[in-house]
């Protein structure tokens, strides 16, 4: 027994280990973003798509208020522009020479109240005659030469046009000076 307690204590019965055969430490795994760091990331990329849902929500708002009110303040334009031919025929009648004045002043009566209503709505007829030619208000189909008349003059309206608050809703036929 006496043999195995020195064998156990002797050092010179202990195995040679030899420095190739010492394990090396294994080389360390490649460092792993740190996940509060990939947390941090996520939640403000969270953050941003949420600013911009707010933003586009907004914008969606004002654009819709914006639709909304333009709808509103020009919603007589479809109904102006079918009474326009109306009040254009009403207009030629009272232009005709007639001996009944009963029937003339009822015509003229039954032309104010609709000028009147369009006026009320915001229709209002554009003033050409005179004033100087302007694409923007007028289409001119005829050009004649007039002594006295700057070129470029409005020299007749052969059909009125009319404003709807701010906004073209029929351009006025004209007669321009040459």
């Amino acid at each position: 027994m006496k043999d195995l307690e020195e064998k156990e204590f002797n050092v010179e019965n202990e195995p040679e280990v030899k420095e190739e055969e010492v394990p090396e430490e294994a080389p360390e795994p490649a460092a792993e973003p740190d996940e509060t760091e990939t947390l941090r990331a996520e939640a403000e990329d969270w953050k941003n798509k949420y600013y911009r849902s707010i933003a586009d929500t907004a914008n969606l708002k004002k654009r819709l208020e914006n639709e909304a009110m333009l709808s509103k303040k020009y919603q007589i334009q479809g109904f102006a522009l079918n009474v326009l031919p109306a009040l254009d025929n009403l207009e030629r009648a009272l232009a005709q020479e007639t001996t009944d004045e009963a029937l003339h002043k009822g015509v003229e009566m039954v032309r104010n109240q609709l000028v009147n209503a369009l006026e009320a709505e915001g229709v209002k007829e554009i003033e050409a005659e005179g004033k100087p030619f302007d694409a923007n208000f007028h289409h001119a189909i005829m050009t004649e030469e007039a002594e006295g008349k700057e070129p470029g003059t409005v020299l007749e309206v052969l059909q009125k046009g009319y404003m709807l608050k701010d906004r073209l809703l029929r351009a006025a036929l004209v007669k321009v000076s040459e």
